[in-house]
């Protein structure tokens, strides 16, 4: 059983950990990046509700939408 990644390039390590370290790998990935910019619009959407005075009842974005419109619609007199 050989002791390297199948992408090394030396093929000469004493065993597979020693490989990955030295091919310097790291975990993570685009999904990842891609959801905590979107956890973080989420958590300033729902600061600025909060701002505006208005409770959303989660701080997941279809919770806030929905509290800001009816806070909209309660100030212009519209039942929602």
């Amino acid at each position: 059983m050989p002791n390297c990644r199948t992408g090394c390039p030396t093929q000469d390590h004493a065993n597979w950990g020693e490989c990955a370290r030295d091919a310097n790998l790291s975990v993570g990935s685009e999904s990842i990046a891609r959801s905590s910019t979107a956890v973080e619009k989420e958590l300033n959407a729902y600061r600025d509700a909060r701002k505006q005075g208005i409770q959303p009842a989660s701080t997941k974005m279809k919770d806030i939408q929905s509290a800001v419109r009816a806070s909209d619609a309660v100030g212009f007199g519209v039942r929602v």
